[in-house]
């Protein structure tokens, strides 16, 4: 189970989303069209890549970080049709990261990316 970077992303996906879901809700949007729509600046695939990028670029990620981001790019799996395959998978390299880290008992640090993605550090 833990050697599949895709299992650890599809596991990192939903941890991802519930995090800016109750971020969003906590800031106090409460209409639906208002959290679908603020949602998709943190959650397509497209957003994913920019804020793995801004942690890449600011050194905020640690070396074995990047090793599971760089795991998770290069796994083979579908192409979302929504978006350019470089984008897609950058956005899965995010979401095995997310995903290893919760496997590994690493929860403190899902929250500082986190509160990094959405500004709160």
């Amino acid at each position: 189970m833990y050697d599949n970077p895709l299992v650890m992303a599809y596991m990192g996906d939903t941890i991802y989303e519930q995090y800016i879901r109750e971020f969003l809700i906590r800031k106090g949007l409460c209409k639906i069209g208002e959290l679908q729509k603020s949602s998709l600046d943190y959650v397509s695939a497209k957003s994913q890549r920019k804020h793995l990028e801004r942690l890449i670029n600011n050194n905020f990620l640690t070396a074995e970080e990047l090793e599971i981001v760089k795991w998770g790019r290069n796994a083979k799996g579908t192409k979302n049709k929504s978006t350019d395959i470089v984008t897609y998978r950058l956005a899965t390299g995010l979401e095995t990261l997310i995903g290893k880290l919760y496997f590994t008992d690493k929860k403190e640090r899902i929250k500082e990316i986190m509160d990094y993605i959405v500004g709160e550090l």
